[in-house]
């Protein structure tokens, strides 16, 4: 009896971790990062305007490839995220440029913020932002200083897509009304 009651936990439990994986689910959003499944935020393109829309896909095969941070930032073993959005928006046909160096990658938090200030791109952090937008992460966040890109926003909750996150480019997410600690949105097309 005992080994049945064991086997049938054994099958129930490789059920929940094989579903766990295949589908996000709103509790799987809570769950900590290393236990998330590893899916793109489900993104419907169609009505967004193609800048966005290219985007979007080009997260998505950065999603896909997972590539270590050094492959953003050219090589330098630095903090990443805003080597990773410079990557991302230079791939959608949207580059930077950088102020300090002419290039297009801008590899600090804080020169992205002020591109996208001096740019009048910058919204404050209680704007609602939409797919392809850029969440700029004050140094007071739980994420400290940080950027990564909006997917969604489904009921006051921001799906954000970014590099040097756990689990390398993962998605997160956070309550839209939770603007503690973010600088605002840049947003990347006029």
């Amino acid at each position: 009896m005992a080994a049945a009651t064991l086997a049938t936990l054994v099958v129930l439990a490789g059920g929940v971790i094989w579903w766990s994986t295949t589908h996000e689910t709103p509790l799987s959003r809570h769950l900590p990062t290393e236990l998330k499944p590893r899916v793109f935020p489900v993104v419907d393109t169609a009505a967004l305007p193609s800048e966005r829309a290219r985007i979007i896909e080009s997260l998505r095969r950065e999603f896909a490839e997972n590539r270590p941070g050094t492959y953003y930032s050219e090589g330098v073993e630095e903090p990443w995220c805003a080597d990773f959005v410079s990557t991302v928006l230079r791939d959608s046909g949207l580059p930077l440029h950088n102020p300090n160096s002419g290039t297009w990658r801008i590899p600090g938090v804080s020169t992205l913020t002020e591109y996208f200030q001096r740019e009048g791109r910058l919204r404050p952090a209680d704007y609602t932002p939409v797919p392809g937008d850029v969440v700029l992460y004050a140094p007071e966040h739980r994420m400290r200083q940080h950027t990564n890109f909006v997917v969604g926003v489904d009921d006051g909750v921001v799906t954000t897509v970014g590099g040097n996150q756990p689990g390398g480019v993962s998605a997160l997410t956070f309550e839209h009304a939770d603007t503690k600690g973010i600088v605002g949105y840049g947003v990347p097309v006029r």
